[in-house]
């Protein structure tokens, strides 16, 4: 089965392809037509570890790579590089669980892709006969862009260029950038927010693609999109052994939800064959999701808010394409309703089509004060610590379950470490600041003691090695002059 734009079935590819160009030619995004087509053994799936588990969704959804081939590559991208035995450990907190998916080389559940990523790039280039060199462009709020360039540094035939918007991120997640180590890594800070760097880097792909090789590490690629998946899969397999549920029970997932990446790969885990019950999409004050979920009309024009869970201050959620087409099957339909988001900056869903989207979704959001509210009740009643995208999530969760008394058992993912937000997450405990971010992370870790990740230890010390800094309308000149040096070497 080939994959195809959501914007015209026209535009298809193989899986191979599809990872090496992250972007359909048309600007659409890549989905298979029909995933229930795949008939995938969900069952025997929950039965293996993560690795197994991840190999055998990344072969059926990526089907240019064998279960071995697979295999292989999950091996080689996950060894080693995290900090629990359990890649994504579920921790019970009061009746409901939380996923941990930040012990990571960069705590923070883009790490459970984009250590893959790489990999899957490299063998699709060999599959496709691919010999050219690969510049992978990147709009990050926060986290992708630390991820992407660990994944990647040093990476033979590749360069990335990670976009940021200064002052969009947490001092944590800009001096885990800046201090990124590799000679073939740059990082751009972008006068805006994280809107106006993603429309660049897709505006970038349009005008530059026949002159540049270009991809994506992005969950606007596929390959980026699919080990998301399995942790789905996970989750559930240790609800099952935790006894909380029984094979065949549905368990409802509540998502920080920002580009809409990863509560989309929980769609896709359901349409596998998982038990998926609601997908509760929990967004910060840059509530457009919320709104999108409540009324079928997705309106950016609003103002954007800078918030304590910065990952989240988007108004273009990119993926929320790919459901229209899923929901929908109609190409022809999305296309227009990504031109009126264009030109008019909003769209209005058709009345049965808001009605499948409701049926499956369920959308809330929790602003800043509350955020702060929420860490300080779960550290007070659970003695378990959050950052403040989690903490999104769990206020939503308990929205959620206050609306909907029947609900299943409740998984909210927790997708990073605390240690990234300290400033917020010091104010919830009640603590006084003794100094900068970084004085604060350690305070955190004396007061609670709750351990630091390994990762941002020392992180203070670690010399700044990238100053540079455009406009958006100068990033595809920077683009430009960047891939035609011969040398990123420092």
């Amino acid at each position: 089965m080939n994959y195809q734009s959501t914007r015209s079935p026209a535009i298809q590819t193989d899986s191979a392809h599809a990872i090496l160009q992250g972007l359909a030619p048309d600007g659409g995004l890549y989905v298979l037509p029909d995933l229930s087509a795949l008939h995938f053994d969900w069952q025997g799936a929950l039965q293996q570890d993560y690795t197994g588990m991840a190999a055998n969704i990344v072969s059926a959804l990526l089907p240019d790579f064998s279960q071995e081939e697979a295999l292989a590559l999950v091996k080689a991208a996950y060894t080693g590089k995290f900090s629990t035995p359990a890649l994504t450990p579920l921790t019970p907190v009061g009746e409901d669980a939380v996923l941990e998916l930040f012990h990571g080389p960069t705590s923070a559940f883009k790490d459970m892709a984009l250590c893959l990523l790489p990999h899957l790039m490299k063998a699709a280039a060999v599959k496709c006969g691919d010999q050219k060199d690969v510049l992978i462009l990147t709009a990050t709020s926060g986290d992708t862009g630390k991820a992407a360039m660990e994944g990647f540094r040093d990476v033979p035939g590749v360069r990335i260029i990670v976009f940021y918007p200064k002052s969009g991120v947490s001092p944590v997640q800009e001096a885990q950038m800046l201090s990124q180590q590799g000679d073939n890594v740059k990082v751009c800070a972008v006068e805006g927010n994280f809107d106006d760097a993603q429309t660049g880097v897709k505006r970038i792909f349009s005008h530059l693609s026949d002159q540049l090789h270009l991809s994506s590490a992005n969950s606007i690629n596929i390959g980026r999109l699919v080990p998301q998946v399995v942790y789905y899969f996970s989750a559930y397999a240790d609800m099952l052994r935790l006894g909380r549920i029984v094979l065949g029970d549905k368990l409802d997932y509540v998502v920080p939800t920002g580009n809409f990446g990863d509560i989309l790969a929980g769609y896709i885990a359901g349409e596998l064959g998982l038990p998926v019950g609601k997908l509760v999409c929990a967004s910060n004050v840059n509530n457009v999701l919320t709104d999108f979920f409540h009324t079928g009309c997705y309106d950016r024009r609003r103002p954007f808010h800078k918030s304590l869970s910065p990952s989240m201050d988007i108004l273009v959620s990119s993926n929320l394409e790919r459901l229209l087409y899923f929901l929908s099957g109609d190409s022809a339909l999305v296309s227009s309703l990504m031109a009126n988001l264009d030109r008019q900056s909003y769209y209005q869903l058709p009345p049965a089509l808001l009605e499948k989207a409701q049926a499956k979704f369920f959308a809330g959001y929790c602003d800043d004060a509350a955020t702060v509210e929420t860490i300080a009740q779960v550290w007070q009643q659970h003695h378990y610590l959050m950052d403040t995208h989690t903490a999104v999530a769990w206020n939503v969760a308990q929205q959620y379950k206050a609306q909907n008394p029947g609900h299943a058992p409740v998984v909210v993912l927790s997708t990073a470490s605390p240690y990234k937000f300290p400033a917020a997450v010091m104010e919830a405990l009640g603590l006084p600041s003794t100094g900068d971010q970084f004085q604060t992370m350690e305070d955190i870790q004396r007061s609670t003691g709750v351990p630091m990740p390994a990762n941002l230890q020392g992180l203070r010390q670690r010399p700044r090695r990238h100053f540079d800094y455009v406009t958006p309308e100068g990033m595809e000149n920077y683009v430009i002059e960047k891939a035609a040096e011969t040398t990123w070497k420092k």
